[in-house]
């Protein structure tokens, strides 16, 4: 779809939008991701999708540009509701511009001729009823960068939390304290996506370090279930020494954070280099245990990076779950609780009830729910 063209549509489903303030000369000020832009009158944030209009803030509403039916797993979440469903749902657009983006369609649309995909209407009362038609238990806001969409996630939680379902963020983690409190009562698990530790890599793709930093750790205060992700880009940031300044920084923070280290594959404008080897995985892993994160995963290369897909007790090693890609393979919490030495496991764990319904032999599936809506 061309860009014009695009930007018409997406205008026609645009509303109203409470991260923003006023400011002198009829400009906007956008407070939903770091950027905090000031936005002129006619013209759009960093982002391009929330834009001001007679002085008035509006973005994203009433549409999504992908729907998909996923094991929890996938993206990623190791201690929330192992083994369930979740619903992904995205919209458009992105606050950064990273090259190696594994959603890029989605995430690039108003910046790159080649990316683009179908905008279909909907509410969130027929995202939360695809949900539950799919057996979902939780409703993630993913695909492009759900920050700059934060007002119609929440709409989307809100209509999940009155039918009991739980609801998940998979972000950058470029984050402001008034996004995060506008969230966080209606947001019981949170993503983010690390991309190193190097402030002038993160400035290549369009942000700063240290506002993913901070964001991280106004998740973590914030009290939602936190788990962080690194993709391991080979000669982007696989050296020891970035692997080991994210593990040492969250390890600061609680060594109870899961952290999850995975492959990366050629994509998008990514196309000059090799797939991320096991061994660089492997080496990840060894680090971050080295720097005491208890929980740490290797992913997106299943049955090649050890145990590392597994969940063991942190105080006598025994297993506790078994994952093989996105399967769960075995489920031996008891209450949230390792079952040989009754030590407590930090996550968000399943009752009896729903644990004795889980069908692990058909979790690994992934749907494409698109036309469901």
């Amino acid at each position: 779809m061309a860009r014009s063209r695009l930007q018409e549509v997406l205008e026609a489903h645009a509303a109203p939008l409470c991260l923003g303030q006023p400011e002198p000369g009829g400009k906007v000020r956008c407070v939903a991701c770091g950027h905090r832009c000031l936005i002129p009158e006619g013209r759009a944030g960093v982002c391009k999708v929330r834009f001001n209009r007679g002085g008035k803030l509006l973005g994203p509403w009433g549409y999504v540009a992908g729907v998909q039916d996923d094991p929890i797993e996938k993206k990623p979440f190791y201690h929330a509701l192992p083994g369930t469903r979740a619903l992904s749902f995205g919209m458009l657009g992105c606050d950064l511009h990273c090259g190696y983006c594994q959603n890029w369609v989605t995430s690039q649309a108003l910046r790159d001729e080649v990316a683009g995909a179908p905008v279909r209407e909907t509410t969130p009362a027929a995202l939360v009823a695809l949900a539950r038609k799919a057996g979902a238990l939780t409703v993630t806001s993913t695909y492009n960068e759900p920050l700059i969409t934060t007002e119609w996630g929440v709409a989307v939680f809100q209509e999940a939390r009155a039918h009991g379902l739980r609801t998940a963020f998979v972000s950058n983690g470029n984050n402001t304290d008034e996004a995060i409190a506008h969230l966080k009562p209606w947001c019981d698990f949170y993503k983010v996506d690390l991309k190193g530790f190097d402030d002038a890599n993160y400035r290549k793709l369009g942000g700063t370090l240290q506002a993913i930093l901070d964001g991280i750790e106004r998740v973590y205060r914030a009290g939602m279930w936190l788990e962080v992700l690194t993709l391991v880009v080979p000669g982007f940031n696989d050296s020891e020494q970035q692997l080991g300044g994210i593990a040492g920084f969250l390890a600061e923070i609680s060594p109870d954070i899961p952290w999850h280290v995975t492959a990366f594959h050629p994509d998008y404008k990514f196309n000059d280099r090799d797939p991320t080897p096991p061994r660089s995985l492997l080496l990840a892993a060894e680090i971050g245990k080295g720097a005491g994160l208890r929980y740490v995963y290797a992913g997106n290369l299943p049955g090649k990076v050890s145990t590392h897909e597994n969940t063991y007790c942190p105080h006598c090693e025994a297993l506790l779950i078994e994952r093989r890609g996105f399967a769960l393979r075995r489920y031996l919490l008891r209450d949230g609780a390792c079952p040989q030495c009754q030590a407590p496991i930090p996550g968000r764990w399943h009752d009896a009830g729903t644990l004795s319904a889980l069908r692990l032999a058909e979790h690994a599936t992934v749907r494409t729910m698109g036309t469901w809506l």
